[in-house]
């Protein structure tokens, strides 16, 4: 038998997860000159693009712009899109698994059966708790839930959330945050000229919310938006951005960060925009949004819902490692509102046959060779990129680079003969079938594209670069119809 990456036997590398993560490790795979691959990528919605698709605000269509060069490595030869086929997770809860499979989903060991390796790049995509009293209220979510919810995806299309309120809390510092304040003060106009889900639309433009509170619990200096993100803040059509003075003052931590150069260029700049905020008056406008730093929850106050949120205030101290912290002075601070989102940071989660790190939210893995949590031995075949391989952390293209270190510790192993045997037959018309029989209704490449194609034109009429569809089943009518022509 011809060894694996071969014109014979080429390498066949299978993808969980098509956001950029899996499309930079596909690119990176597939304009390999010396080595023979062959690539399917396999993502549980219809649609690819992960967080590019679902995360990114409507009103940032530029950044979104990065799906065309998505689109070029899909045109690649060698390369094969499986949507709507979900890769097992692993049980839950500690609850012993039932052995039961769900309809268009495979397990870990399905892809064994025809891959050299498989590579996870599915993300993070849940999100971490606060851990306070309160926090399970009606009223409380998670930021990753709305924005889920009015960028169409499916599992969060039905969600409700309480628009009326006058007051909504969002909590956190990073530009998840500052997209959610950002979305709640849009007016309907700007809304209308983005590919923001049509349920969101009316309820947002239409909402009784007045005033965004947003809740850093660190200061001014360590606040982790980026700065277009928050000059943008200060930049909306009907929106006041307010902060008191008071807010901007930085302490002797701070300052000593700030003129020591250490906070960095995006820090530094931060602050001075939070100080050119702080001396702007009101100029009226519908809605307000406050940045509020050094403060954080405690608990969330209702009789059935959220009605309330206490936050405490903090003060930034060194530890005993040198590395500053902030810590609950004790005074506390009621504020009113009827709805809190949650933004402190995304969590992965595991597939069956794969170890999992709980605590960390990642799958063990050294420069993305997954490894035995308890011997640090190398899983041989398999591989993690992305924010499942380091965490939620850095910006879209943060992953090419990320996904480049991945790509090379796989060739490494495939020059070294540290290649995992498939169980099966090893060949792309062997994987198809098995696609075909237990995940029927999966969508292609060109199926993908027929469902765009369809979002595409349902907006031209609207002056809208799409309407999106927010059902499984809608995107998949649209793609059979596709294939149909």
């Amino acid at each position: 038998m011809a060894p694996a990456g071969t014109t014979e036997s080429p390498l066949r590398v299978a993808i969980v997860g098509s956001g950029p993560a899996g499309f930079y490790t596909a690119e990176h795979l597939l304009k390999q000159e010396d080595v023979a691959i062959e690539v399917d990528m396999f993502d549980r919605l219809p649609t690819p693009f992960g967080l590019v698709r679902a995360g990114v605000a409507p009103d940032h269509p530029k950044i979104k712009s990065v799906i065309r060069v998505y689109e070029k490595t899909a045109a690649r030869e060698g390369f094969r899109f499986f949507g709507n086929v979900e890769v097992r997770p692993s049980p839950s809860g500690g609850r012993p698994d039932t052995g039961s499979r769900k309809p268009n989903q495979l397990t870990f060991d399905d892809l064994r059966e025809h891959y050299h390796a498989v590579i996870c790049a599915y993300g993070s995509a849940t999100d971490r708790s606060l851990g306070i009293d309160g926090e399970d209220l009606p009223g409380s979510h998670a930021a990753t839930e709305f924005v889920a919810w009015y960028n169409a995806h499916p599992d969060f299309a039905d969600r409700e959330f309480d628009l009326a309120t006058p007051r909504v809390v969002v909590i956190g510092n990073g530009n998840v945050a500052a997209d959610v304040a950002r979305m709640l003060a849009l007016t309907r106009s700007e809304l209308e000229e983005t590919d923001t889900a049509d349920h969101a639309i009316d309820a947002l433009a239409e909402s009784g919310v007045e005033e965004i509170v947003v809740l850093g619990r660190r200061g001014p200096a360590q606040a982790a938006f980026t700065n277009p993100e928050v000059r943008e803040l200060g930049e909306m059509v009907d929106a006041d951005i307010v902060i008191d003075q008071a807010e901007v003052e930085l302490d002797d931590l701070s300052r000593e960060f700030v003129d020591s150069g250490d906070a960095g260029p995006t820090n530094t700049r931060n602050v001075e925009i939070f100080a050119g905020f702080a001396e702007r008056e009101p100029e009226g406008k519908r809605r307000r949004i406050v940045l509020r730093f050094l403060a954080s929850p405690v608990e969330i106050r209702g009789a059935g819902k959220v009605e309330s949120i206490v936050i405490g205030r903090n003060e930034l101290q060194r530890d005993e490692i040198g590395a500053v912290r902030a810590v609950d002075t004790g005074d506390r601070e009621e504020i009113e509102t009827g709805l809190v989102l949650r933004s402190i940071g995304y969590k992965g989660e595991g597939i069956e046959g794969l170890p999992f790190d709980e605590r960390a939210g990642v799958i063990p893995n050294e420069r993305g060779r997954v490894t035995d949590p308890d011997t640090g031995e190398q899983m041989l075949g398999a591989y993690a990129v992305g924010w499942i391989k380091r965490g939620p952390s850095g910006v879209i293209g943060t992953n090419k680079k990320d996904a480049l270190e991945t790509v090379s510790a796989l060739l490494e192993d495939v020059a070294e003969g540290r290649v995992f045997e498939p169980r099966g037959d090893a060949t792309a018309d062997a994987a198809e079938k098995m696609v075909a029989e237990k995940a029927p209704d999966a969508v292609t490449f060109k199926g993908w594209q027929a469902i765009d194609e369809a979002e595409v034109g349902r907006g031209e009429p609207l002056g809208r670069p799409r309407v999106k569809f927010s059902k499984v089943e809608e995107m998949l009518e649209a793609a059979k119809a596709g294939a149909k022509t």
